[in-house]
């Protein structure tokens, strides 16, 4: 099995990186959602590469978990001034 777990916030928004080191230092909300996000995935992949159990069930109410935090920690990272793209 792959040390790397899929999906990490830094894969899912890789020209925010900066952003999202400051918002988890500065923002405790946001910082709590990175941290949920973070457990919620990695419940997902164990699930996912056979670690744990769980049922179809339960497996799509963790991604669709993991979806509501990332459409929230986009929005989050879209108002951030310094981590919209000039290019």
């Amino acid at each position: 099995m792959s040390a790397h777990t899929p999906h990490e916030l830094h894969d899912e928004f890789p020209h925010d990186a900066d952003a999202i080191h400051r918002l988890k230092t500065s923002n405790a909300h946001f910082a709590k959602l990175a941290e949920q996000h973070h457990e919620v995935n990695r419940e997902i992949h164990r699930i996912e590469t056979e670690i744990d159990a769980a049922s179809d069930d339960r497996l799509e109410t963790l991604k669709k978990e993991r979806l509501h935090l990332l459409d929230t920690i986009a929005a989050m990272l879209d108002s951030e001034p310094e981590s919209a793209d000039p290019a």
